[in-house]
């Protein structure tokens, strides 16, 4: 609930923003009415770059694998002494 009332008042404090540019004139009237668009487009970008970031740093874990392997080797152990045939090959 916290998060939709985070959107909410961001949504409503950049409408009250684009009104107050429209009504108060600072910005031609033209590129007033451009400003959600520039909103959204600037906003996928950042989303693309967030994106593009955490993929640059996605971790790496060597130890996880090893793991990970063993969880499978157990689980495929576990399932052949119940009768499955688990041979993936």
């Amino acid at each position: 609930m916290k998060h939709i009332v985070k959107i909410i008042t961001l949504l409503v404090a950049i409408s009250a923003v684009w009104i107050g540019l429209l009504e108060m004139s600072v910005v031609p009237r033209s590129q007033t009415w451009l400003l959600p668009i520039y909103f959204i487009v600037s906003l996928g970008c950042y989303g693309l770059l967030m994106v593009g970031i955490g993929l640059m740093h996605f971790p790496t874990c060597p130890q996880e694998a090893v793991l990970l392997q063993q969880d499978i080797v157990e689980a495929k152990d576990f399932l052949k002494q119940r009768g499955v045939d688990v041979n993936s090959e």
